[in-house]
């Protein structure tokens, strides 16, 4: 019984570290989100951090316009990064939901 315990253990650990490389090389890919039809662009990387926003010029004649497309933008962006990660994770763990990890 302690083997088999042992080879679990062994298992989880190569899990643990296959996923740590997993979520670094996503966290370094980036995924990017327009609204407004181009007017408002969200760069995101894997670990849903804002990398870039970029604004066109007449986006800023209507401010409250202007702020509903950034907190659109960011946040599909982000959504988008975060469903990056989890299908990596997924290739993991085969598609079994873990909880705890994302």
């Amino acid at each position: 019984m302690a083997k088999g315990f042992g080879n679990l253990l062994k298992q989880a650990q190569q899990l643990q570290s296959k996923m740590a490389r997993v979520q670094e090389e996503v966290g370094q890919k980036t995924v990017e989100a327009s609204v407004g039809g181009g007017m408002v662009v969200a760069t995101v990387n894997g670990n849903q951090q804002l990398l870039e926003l970029k604004i066109a010029p007449e986006a800023t004649e209507d401010v409250e316009m202007l702020q509903d497309m950034v907190l659109a933008a960011v946040n599909k962006a982000q959504t988008d990064a975060q469903e990056m990660m989890k299908q990596a994770i997924s290739g993991l763990t085969g598609g079994m939901n873990i909880p705890g990890l994302l």
